[in-house]
């Protein structure tokens, strides 16, 4: 058995496809982990959901920011007037099947045999790798409760920018949320930064990665996310990033994380530039 771990799909099915065929994927045996963002921008979101839930079974799928905003769209009262390409999976027949398997997934996974943590985007500064399985979970409670509608409604927003234990309620989750999938840059007092997405070395001063924050990433415990499409594939002492921007024209690339130094495997995207 190999476990594969592949960056953001966002609806690029065709790419999925040509990826899972160079890979030589076995879904009798193989596994997939898949680090969120499966869906929104590219060309066939639907698609990928159907293709994702029809091998469920061989797949750990973690929770990306594109992927609530598309349980918003189903379950929440109000969601900000974002431009999104959801509505096909919206009016599918089995939307219902659909959203109903996705919102049981998910924010953050850990293996640990592989002693490897799996999320869509960072982990917060000070957190040890395990306590973010402990809070998603919290917040895994309420979208995969009987009413998520509150919570995926309030979810939006940037506060509060720093985690702090004494948080409570809505904050208390959406501070967890962003952290777990829409984290990129951090400040030296472990404040998230949403304004800039770019490169590293076009980063303002004062911002750093998360993973570089002295109070932040994982000792020896493995991080694999995406989310970052400007940062690409990296690997980092135990930080494994593998958004390689396939919506963006770039490419879709995977990791076996079973095998030591693996190399990175990818394909080209079809999608034009910016699609």
């Amino acid at each position: 058995m190999a476990i594969y771990a592949i960056g953001d799909i966002q609806g690029c099915y065709d790419e999925l496809r040509a990826l899972l065929d160079k890979l030589q994927f076995d879904d009798g045996k193989d596994q997939l982990w898949l680090v969120g963002d499966l869906v929104n921008r590219g060309p066939d979101s639907l698609g990928v959901l159907r293709f994702i839930h029809s091998i469920r079974n061989n797949c750990v799928t973690v929770l990306g920011n594109h992927d609530l905003h598309l349980l918003a769209l189903r379950y929440a009262d109000t969601t900000p007037d974002i431009t999104h390409n959801l509505q096909p999976i919206l009016d599918a027949e089995d939307a219902d099947e659909l959203l109903s398997w996705l919102r049981q997934q998910h924010l953050a996974h850990y293996d640990a045999a592989l002693d490897t943590l799996m999320v869509h985007a960072g982990v917060a500064t000070g957190w040890d790798g395990l306590q973010a399985l402990q809070l998603a979970s919290e917040v895994e409670k309420v979208v995969a409760g009987d009413n998520p509608g509150e919570f995926l409604t309030a979810m939006y927003g940037r506060e509060p920018v720093k985690w702090s234990d004494d948080l409570r309620d809505m904050d208390r989750l959406r501070c967890i949320t962003n952290h777990l999938t829409r984290l990129r840059y951090v400040d030296s007092e472990g404040v998230m930064d949403f304004d800039y997405k770019g490169t590293l070395a076009d980063r303002p001063a004062g911002l750093e990665p998360w993973f570089d924050h002295p109070d932040g990433a994982t000792g020896s415990r493995r991080i694999v996310f995406g989310h970052w499409s400007a940062l690409g594939y990296l690997q980092q002492d135990n930080v494994i990033s593998l958004d390689t921007g396939c919506v963006w024209g770039d490419r879709l690339t995977a990791l076996q994380l079973d095998l030591p130094d693996a190399e990175p495997v990818s394909v080209p995207s079809k999608q034009p530039e910016k699609f």
